[in-house]
């Protein structure tokens, strides 16, 4: 199996020694099942949106490190509503706010941070690029 290094805070590594037999092993179950609920999440919802609804969601990410106090669909609506708000950023793409907000309403706790995780991930990944936007979005 490959290994990953992963940053954890003092309270999560606590957690991990209490509840499992060792912090290795504990995170060992703990990453495959966060991948894998971030798979069905993406999978349950992909079809859910356009392809400018999802670039004013990803466009909406810019900037923006995302902290798991902030992994919310309330949290999400903030950040895209505020995009919209602000920026106009849905109308630069073409996309209906009160479509988009609907759609975003209709999704739970665990799907909403799939979709702030996918979104934000565009900025970090090597393909970051505003051309590439359309690229990543078909990949989705």
């Amino acid at each position: 199996m490959p290994q990953v290094a992963a940053r954890i805070n003092d309270d999560q590594e606590r957690w991990l020694k209490d509840y499992f037999r060792t912090k290795s092993a504990g995170a060992e179950f703990i990453l495959p099942w966060a991948v894998d609920t971030f798979f069905r999440a993406i999978t349950s919802i992909k079809h859910m949106f356009s392809a400018a609804e999802l670039k004013t969601i990803v466009e909406a990410h810019k900037d923006m490190k995302l902290m798991p106090d902030h992994t919310r669909l309330s949290y999400l609506l903030l950040r895209v509503t505020d995009a919209c708000d602000v920026n106009n950023v849905h109308l630069r793409h073409g996309a209906s706010k009160s479509s988009l907000e609907s759609k975003l309403k209709a999704l739970d706790d665990t799907q909403a941070t799939a979709l702030m995780v996918w979104a934000s991930a565009f900025w970090v990944s090597r393909n970051c690029s505003a051309d590439n936007m359309d690229e990543y979005i078909r990949a989705y």
